[in-house]
C-alpha cells in the first residue's frame, strides 16, 4: 500500500507543475505531459463553467482550473455566508464564492502548493477582489478554528487524499452547527476490477482513491454529518477513456465493463444544528 506522505508528495509536485505551466502560459495539467487528458482535459474538466460565471475571473484562474464539478453553482451559497474551498488550486471557485457571498460574506481557500497560492493570490489581485483569504495548508488539518465557516466546498481534490476520514471530520469541525458540506468529486458506482480501477483513476484523476458511493456515505455518516446525497453530474464513458486505457495496457474487451461505474458527482452533507 502506498505510504499517505508519499501520496501528498505526488499530488504536491503534480499541482505544482500544472502551475506553473499555467503562470508560463500554458493550459493546465496533471499528466505526464501537458496535452495529457488527466485532470486537465476533455471530458472530465471540460466545459465546467458557463461563459456568463466567469465574466471579471483572470483568465488563468480558469486555466487553471482542474476539477470535475462547478459546486459554487450547485452549493446555493448566499450573501453574508462564509466558504471555504479545500484544495482552491488556482483560485477560480473561491473567486466565484466571494461574488456569490458579497456583500457581507467571505471566501476561504486553502491549498498545500506554494505555486498554487502563488497564482491565486495573483488571480485575486487581478480580479481586484476583496473578501477572499488564500490559506496554506494541507485538508487533513484546516488552519481555521471550529465552528468557522458556512459552507465547505471543494472541487475534485478530497478524491486525492490519502486519509479521507481525516478530511471529513475536519470539514465537519470548521463548520458552524446547521453548515453545508458540498463539494464535486469522483466517486466509483458499484464494483470495478483493481486493475482496471487503477487505471481509470489515472484517466480520470493522476492518484488512486476515488470512493464508492456507498463508502463515501458511510464515511460522511461517521463524521457526523445528515442529510447526505449523492447527485452524479458527468458519467464517465468507457469510450472516452479508451485510447488511454489502450495504452495503460488494459485489455479493450475489459474497458466496457467500467461504463458508466466511474462520475463526478456533487456531494451534499449538512452539520446538525445541536
Amino acid at each position: 500500500m502506498t505510504e499517505p506522505s508519499s501520496i501528498t508528495q505526488a499530488v504536491k509536485e503534480k499541482y505544482g507543475e500544472a502551475a506553473t505551466r499555467v503562470s508560463a502560459g500554458g493550459v493546465a495539467s496533471c499528466g505526464s505531459s501537458p496535452s495529457s487528458t488527466c485532470c486537465g482535459g476533455d471530458p472530465i474538466t471540460a466545459n465546467l463553467y458557463e461563459a456568463g460565471q466567469t465574466v471579471g475571473i483572470p483568465e488563468q484562474a480558469v486555466l487553471a482550473s482542474l476539477g470535475c464539478g462547478n459546486p459554487t453553482a450547485l452549493a446555493q451559497l448566499k450573501p453574508g455566508e462564509t466558504v471555504l474551498d479545500l484544495g482552491s488550486g488556482g483560485g477560480i471557485d473561491v473567486l466565484l464564492s466571494a461574488k456569490r457571498v458579497s456583500p457581507g460574506g467571505k471566501a476561504y481557500g486553502l491549498d498545500m502548493t506554494d505555486e498554487m497560492l502563488a497564482l491565486a493570490r495573483q488571480n485575486q489581485q487581478k480580479a481586484g477582489t476583496q473578501n477572499v483569504e488564500f490559506l496554506k495548508g494541507e485538508i487533513e488539518n484546516i488552519p481555521l478554528p471550529s465552528n468557522a465557516v458556512d459552507v465547505v466546498i471543494s472541487n475534485c481534490v478530497i478524491n486525492l487524499s490519502a486519509d479521507k476520514d481525516r478530511v471529513l471530520a475536519e470539514a465537519f469541525r470548521v463548520l458552524r452547527p446547521g453548515g453545508r458540506f458540498a463539494v464535486s468529486d469522483v466517486v466509483v458506482k458499484g464494483d470495478v476490477p483493481a486493475e482496471i480501477r487503477r487505471s481509470v483513476e489515472l484517466w480520470v484523476g493522476c492518484v488512486a482513491g476515488a470512493l464508492k458511493d456507498s463508502e463515501y456515505t458511510s464515511k460522511l455518516s461517521a463524521a457526523g454529518f445528515e442529510d447526505i446525497s449523492i447527485e452524479p453530474t458527468r458519467v464517465y464513458r468507457a469510450e472516452d477513456a479508451r485510447q488511454f486505457l489502450t495504452t495503460e495496457g488494459v485489455d479493450p474487451e475489459s474497458i466496457a465493463s467500467i461504463e458508466g461505474k466511474f462520475m463526478s458527482a456533487f456531494i451534499r452533507a449538512r452539520k446538525p444544528i445541536s
